[in-house]
């Protein structure tokens, strides 16, 4: 892989712990798991354990504790095939953990304790400045201080593609070095000060507030995602239909995928990146945990067929 384009992703690490309950709770109410499971997770090492996966050059730059969770990380990591040698080991601080609930359908509630990933910060990104400089694609998200995000994107040589994932502002000046901004419909909400948009006209709304020169493709969870081009032209691209067991992750893996599509597969276009990534997390979905089902390309081009992309016109 010495020659081939590389992505860099700057973002968390987790170690998830996981329940599935029939059900999620209600406030103030106790229920009984009936199944656990432990594993990697966080934004960071979903999205560049997906681009590995998918086989494309990917190193990580990210903080871990010093502590059984963060070796756990550094060595799934590493195992996959993701250059680890950008990531930090910080002494007296737990890595972070991700506490998730999964109902029977599959959905989830997520609460996160950040431990290491709050200690990633400018100077630890200017130590990763050759790795992110050279990248083709610096693909980062909202689980660590915007300080850092905001000094990797000054660094970033190739395309920058942000998923402001958990939903947060965008500093003014991070916003205008974007490419590619990739928010869900409540992340679109809050940074276009919407309620949130559920018509694909009003997503596309909500996208031509923001006043970005970027393109932006909106995740859209079981409809696909909409990707809206800087003059505002926007194209639906429909969900590939899939029994899911747990959807934890599968934003994450359209991020890494998207990012995949475009560096590995040249030629590809947004609209034709967004419908790989969007084939690959839906069958990311299959297994329990954000990384239990990650595919591999073959698998990914192998479900595409029947897919398209439909224009989103008025009343759509």
């Amino acid at each position: 892989m010495l020659n081939e384009p590389m992505i860099a992703v700057v973002g968390s690490a987790n170690l998830d712990r996981l329940v599935v309950t029939d059900r999620l709770p209600r406030p103030g109410e106790t229920l009984t798991a009936r199944e656990y499971w432990e594993g990697v997770g966080g934004k960071g090492t979903n999205q560049a354990m997906t681009v590995a996966t998918l086989g494309a050059s990917v190193a990580f730059v990210g903080c871990v504790g010093d502590d059984a969770a963060g070796d756990l990380v550094r060595q799934r990591l590493a195992g996959r095939g993701v250059d680890v040698s950008g990531m930090i080991v910080v002494g007296g601080t737990p890595t972070g953990t991700a506490l998730i609930t999964v109902d029977g359908q599959g959905e989830n509630v997520i609460v996160v304790s950040p431990g290491a990933n709050a200690a990633l910060d400018p100077v630890c990104i200017d130590r990763q400045s050759g790795v992110i400089g050279a990248a083709a694609l610096t693909l980062m998200q909202c689980e660590v201080g915007m300080p850092a995000l905001e000094r990797a994107a000054e660094l970033a040589g190739g395309l920058l593609v942000v998923n402001p994932a958990p939903a947060c502002p965008l500093p003014e000046a991070l916003a205008r070095r974007v490419d590619i901004l990739v928010p869900n419909r409540t992340e679109l909400a809050l940074l276009a000060g919407t309620p949130v948009p559920r018509r694909l006209d009003d997503v596309t709304g909500a996208v031509g507030r923001l006043g970005l020169a970027a393109t932006v493709v909106v995740t859209l969870g079981a409809q696909g995602a909409l990707v809206v081009e800087p003059d505002g032209q926007a194209t639906h691209v429909p969900a590939l239909p899939v029994q899911a067991m747990d959807t934890t992750g599968a934003g994450d893996c359209f991020c890494g995928a998207l990012a995949t599509a475009l560096v590995a597969r040249p030629g590809e276009t947004v609209i034709e990146a967004a419908r790989w990534a969007v084939v690959a997390a839906a069958l990311s979905t299959r297994g329990r945990g954000a990384q239990g089902a990650l595919p591999v390309s073959a698998e990914v081009s192998d479900a595409m067929a029947g897919l398209r992309e439909v224009p989103v016109g008025t009343g759509g």
